[in-house]
């Protein structure tokens, strides 16, 4: 279903779970404006057609002991599929990768890490990140503190897109 074939009403479902994924089917209906048995099965195509990838609570690292959050610059050495693919897999094996990225430009990937002090964290940045194969450079930035961190897309920006297109 590319996003061409989303009609308003099945980009009003995303938006809403999106901001709120545990509503009720019944109590989502009522916010997009059809019955529940339509819009129980429109999720479901949504599901299906992969829009929507999962539900997931927003946890609060820092109530539950994770003090520290990292964004760490990666350079690796070779940038070969082959070598680009490793070194994704193996950071899909370290815990305090929460998130990984290749990038374009300077910098191959960037990583944010979560770590329950700074020196857990040290730990994992000198024996496994700048030890793992093919890493020739790591920069570090110790996130202070954070101003924003919405989920998922502008849905405001794709309905306003969409109004201009003929």
């Amino acid at each position: 279903m590319p996003t061409s074939k989303l009609d308003p009403i099945d980009r009003m479902i995303l938006a809403e779970l999106q901001a709120d994924g545990r509503m009720t089917n019944v109590e989502l209906a009522r916010r997009v404006g059809i019955s529940a048995p339509p819009c129980l099965r429109r999720v479901r195509t949504l599901e299906e057609s992969g829009f929507i990838r999962g539900y997931h609570a927003d946890v609060n690292a820092r109530a539950l002991g994770f003090e520290v959050q990292v964004f760490a610059m990666v350079g690796l050495v070779s940038q070969a599929e082959a070598d680009l693919s490793a070194f994704e897999a193996r950071c899909r094996d370290w815990p305090l990768v929460r998130e990984c990225h290749m990038l374009n430009g300077e910098v191959d990937f960037i990583l944010k890490c979560v770590a329950p002090d700074l020196s857990s964290f040290q730990s994992f940045l000198t024996e496994e990140l700048t030890a793992a194969d093919n890493v020739a450079s790591v920069k570090t930035s110790l996130v202070i503190r954070g101003a924003k961190d919405d989920p998922g897309v502008p849905f405001e920006v794709l309905e306003e897109r969409l109004r201009q297109t003929p």
